[in-house]
């Protein structure tokens, strides 16, 4: 699992780890039973200090998402898939909300952005994405 914080995001490193960590398990690259990275390689992977790691643990562990086991590390839990993927469906929603709001009040018409939606979401339905969706 490589994860990356981007120093110039305005979003804390440590929140950066818990949406790379919840996409993984939405995604599917993380199932039920998968062991995280150590704090410190995890820390020592994404370049950030491993109290950053471990506050994002720690979220990620209030959210159900994982579960630390005394000496063995961290895991996803049996409900960790369903949590992961409505905490980033619901996030993700919100921002493509704001973008569009944002798009708006700069001036978008609603035919522009259609347009650029319906193109998104139809490429959406190309082999590739089904591809992306079965695997």
């Amino acid at each position: 699992m490589t994860l990356r914080v981007d120093p110039a995001r305005a979003t804390p490193p440590s929140r950066q780890l818990v949406e790379g960590v919840l996409d993984r398990i939405a995604g599917g690259a993380l199932g039920v039973g998968d062991k995280l990275p150590s704090v410190r390689g995890l820390a020592a992977e994404a370049l950030v200090n491993p109290n950053t790691v471990g506050k994002a643990y720690r979220e990620l562990e209030a959210m159900g998402v994982v579960e630390g086991r005394n000496g063995a590390g961290v895991f996803v839990t049996p409900a960790g898939p369903v949590a992961a993927r409505a905490a980033r469906r619901g996030a993700t929603l919100e921002g493509l909300l704001q973008a569009l709001d944002s798009a708006l009040e700069a001036g978008h018409t609603e035919t522009v952005l259609r347009r650029h939606i319906e193109r998104r979401l139809l490429e959406e339905k190309g082999p590739a994405a089904r591809e992306r969706r079965s695997a």
